[in-house]
């Protein structure tokens, strides 16, 4: 990473944070429309000096001359260290924070971009190579508005959902202070602002009185309370029925359908108790279930089901009035599973073999 001159105690990792940037750039003598102004090209990846000799009239002389430093600052926050397009026009990317944590991003098809909300995961999804590793750090608002920046230099991104690295319930703050910006600034239109979680009272509690209220995706994976515990164990206890009742009531109130998130695993969700169960919990809410093939994981016990078996479950669904999407992970052909890219750099902290739960 090329070094950058900066002024006194500033640093890449000073700026993690959103309000870093703005306590920055009140310190060069910015008001809130010239913040406005810098965050905008920033966050939608466009040089700081767009709008030729406008700028010579809007920003203040301090502000202006700061903007060379100040661009190479927000450069810093993080860089691509790998590049790994796939075979369906998605591209994983491995993203370098300023202390040398990676975090992923995933580049999908039709302008939308999964990034990452913490380095590892503290909820431990057995299925999952990231929940694998434990938690090691949370990731700034600016880190994450970073990615989609990175990624907006490669191509149009008009979706961003916090699905990558990371249960965002667990640094809502920043995720929250991030969707703000992307909402506003970033020029992403709210509906396509989508914020994942395994299910947290926070999450139900902030987003209704947010400005900014993103859609929300449901990591759901079983009906049975006992089951989903064994798959997430360090997940909040919250019984799927009080989960789903208390995302419809958060669909309804925004006008954002529910996406419910099913990894399925062969023999251990596939089964016509769950199909009976999410009849159970799904008939007459507002989402969709998007059926999900496990991707295989090196260490793991766990297979995908036969693609017959997985469409035959997405029609069955379908059939009892059950919205429901059978999806393909991205790269899966450049083995990009959720973390995958990071083990393969040599940052994973343990190796834990699980067997699948029955």
């Amino acid at each position: 990473m090329n070094d950058i001159h900066t002024q006194p105690g500033t640093t890449p990792a000073s700026l993690r944070q959103i309000g870093a940037i703005r306590q920055r750039l009140h310190g060069l003598g910015a008001s809130p429309s010239h913040m406005h102004r810098v965050l905008r090209l920033w966050s939608q990846a466009l040089p700081q000096d767009s709008g030729g000799r406008a700028i010579e009239t809007f920003l203040p002389a301090r502000l202006r001359a700061a903007l060379p430093v100040l661009e190479g600052e927000l450069g810093a926050i993080a860089r691509v260290r790998s590049v790994h397009p796939a075979a369906d026009g998605a591209e994983r990317l491995l993203v370098e924070l300023s202390d040398g944590q990676t975090v992923e991003s995933v580049l999908l098809p039709r302008d939308g971009l999964c990034i990452s909300s913490q380095v590892g995961c503290a909820v431990g999804c057995v299925f999952c190579m990231t929940g694998q590793d434990g938690l090691q750090r949370q990731v700034g608002s600016a880190e994450m508005v970073a990615q989609v920046a990175l990624a907006r230099q490669r191509r149009p991104v008009k979706k961003v959902v916090f699905m990558g690295m990371g249960e965002p319930a667990h640094n809502l703050d920043n995720v929250l202070e991030a969707i703000d910006l992307l909402g506003t600034a970033g020029n992403i239109g709210h509906k396509n602002l989508v914020l994942s979680t395994v299910g947290d009272a926070r999450v139900f509690e902030q987003l209704p009185a947010s400005k900014v209220k993103p859609a929300l995706a449901i990591s759901l994976h079983s009906t049975d309370a006992a089951r989903r515990a064994a798959l997430l164990p360090r997940a909040p206890h919250i019984a799927p029925e009080e989960l789903v009742a208390a995302a419809d009531d958060y669909a309804r109130a925004t006008g954002y359908p529910i996406q419910y998130q099913w990894t399925l695993i062969e023999g251990v969700n596939d089964t016509e108790a769950e199909v009976d169960g999410l009849v159970r919990l799904l008939t007459g809410r507002y989402g969709v279930l998007n059926l999900i093939p496990f991707n295989k994981i090196d260490g793991l016990d766990f297979r995908r089901p036969p693609a017959e078996a997985s469409a035959a479950m997405a029609h069955r669904l379908h059939q009892l009035g059950i919205l429901t999407k059978l999806r393909r992970s991205a790269a899966q052909d450049v083995d990009g599973g959720c973390g995958q890219l990071r083990a393969r750099s040599g940052q994973r902290r343990k190796i834990v073999p699980i067997r699948a739960a029955a």
